[in-house]
């Protein structure tokens, strides 16, 4: 059985599931899905094109798939996933995609603090969270387990990679790679996230290939390319290291700190 309070507005066309709760003054357009055991907070705005999954709890005056603030958005259909388990705190802005991919996502079990913005075409995985203020612009992809600090923006079309932690009040410009800490301005390389990877159950010999792999790439001798050489032919057959070679390939904006 649903909870909607009678100031709600909730239209007739949105798809609710079981469980749901919609306090005060929220607001439910047509064209929205809302899994099981939600809830929206007083004065939340879930725009058309919401697709909400379960156990999601959206708080105050957050505003979900609004249009984005994209000058070539023509009101293209388009749509904005958060999957289940994530928290939305208050005066959180998400925006949908545009015609480029027709979507904005953010993972599951994923905790976005007060103000921040999603904009739109991002990715955002699982297990992710942006502090408070915490500014992601368009077409930018976050990967599973990252967490920004607050007031840090990320510059347009850049890659966080999984396991990366970047520092409250820094901007990220180019792309930041997985399993390091990132801190500074201009945003730099500071080594790895080893409290991270240490509560996540990595291994240390795992860990010490990471190390040796980044001393490569962030070694003052090397290029990128010859980095990566080195690392193929030493620590090519570690899974972890192929998955910061995958990143290095993937990455367009450069590194930082590179």
């Amino acid at each position: 059985m649903n909870t909607i309070h009678p100031t709600a507005i909730v239209s007739s066309k949105a798809e609710l599931g079981n469980n749901v709760t919609i306090l005060p003054y929220s607001i439910i357009e047509d064209n929205v899905v809302i899994g099981d055991n939600c809830i929206i907070g007083p004065g939340a705005v879930i725009y058309n094109g919401a697709r909400i999954g379960n156990r999601v709890r959206i708080h105050q005056s957050a505003s979900v798939a609004n249009v984005p603030q994209d000058l070539k958005f023509a009101n293209e259909e388009s749509v904005f996933i958060i999957g289940d388990d994530t928290v939305i705190r208050e005066f959180v802005a998400l925006h949908r995609g545009t015609k480029d991919t027709g979507f904005s996502q953010i993972g599951s079990n994923c905790l976005l603090m007060a103000y921040s913005h999603v904009a739109h075409d991002c990715k955002i995985g699982n297990n992710c969270i942006l502090a408070n203020g915490v500014q992601i612009a368009g077409h930018v992809t976050i990967e599973d387990y990252v967490i920004i600090g607050g007031m840090s923006p990320v510059h347009q079309f850049c890659i966080v990679g999984q396991h990366a932690m970047i520092g409250g009040g820094f901007r990220a410009v180019q792309d930041v790679p997985p399993y390091i800490l990132a801190a500074n301005e201009p945003l730099e390389f500071k080594g790895l996230n080893l409290v991270g990877l240490r509560r996540r159950g990595f291994a240390h010999d795992d860990i010490e290939a990471l190390k040796k792999a980044y001393g490569y790439i962030y070694s003052k001798s090397l290029n990128v390319t010859q980095a990566k050489e080195k690392i193929v032919n030493e620590l090519g057959d570690n899974l972890l290291v192929k998955n910061v070679l995958d990143f290095l390939s993937r990455s367009k904006r450069g590194l930082i700190g590179k």
